[in-house]
């Protein structure tokens, strides 16, 4: 059963068609996050006022809010040998676009927190995956998947 429909079966539920989320997250600087979001990871701009901008994150909702005092992050976690940060978000892109990407981000100069590599490799859940900040310290994990099944596999 599921939460949305409990006469529904979840399999019959993750048969429908995904929904864009939203997301809002704190920047200490709005111009910056418009050049990084907007211009380095290519995301179009929605609406915006002084103190907040939409941008179109991967075909979701990602609302930029200005208040530097709620940026960084605090804590990691040991996954596959590496420290994660527990705050982060990001998407799943497909393994040629994410290797577009990794390149990109190495030519732009972002230091990565965690370098572009396979995780789990040969396991359940092979993923390429890769970890850096936005430049109000906000942690970003991009990662894909050779097929979208083993995304929740285990």
């Amino acid at each position: 059963m599921n939460a949305l429909n409990p006469t529904k079966p979840a399999a019959e539920t993750a048969a429908r068609a995904i929904r864009p989320f939203h997301l809002a997250f704190p920047v200490r600087d709005i111009a910056e996050a418009r050049k990084f979001y907007g211009e380095l990871l290519g995301c179009p701009e929605g609406r915006s006022a002084e103190n907040w901008v939409d941008f179109d994150f991967f075909g979701h909702q990602l609302v930029a809010h200005l208040a530097p005092e709620e940026c960084g992050h605090k804590s990691t976690s040991a996954v596959d040998d590496h420290d994660v940060p527990v705050k982060h978000f990001g998407v799943i892109l497909t393994i040629p676009d994410w290797k577009a990407l990794a390149e990109k981000l190495s030519k732009a100069g972002i230091k990565f927190i965690i370098e572009p590599y396979v995780r789990f490799e040969g396991e359940v859940g092979e993923q390429h995956t890769m970890f850096f900040l936005d430049p109000s310290g906000n942690a970003l994990e991009f990662k894909a998947f050779a097929h979208d099944e083993m995304i929740f596999a285990k």
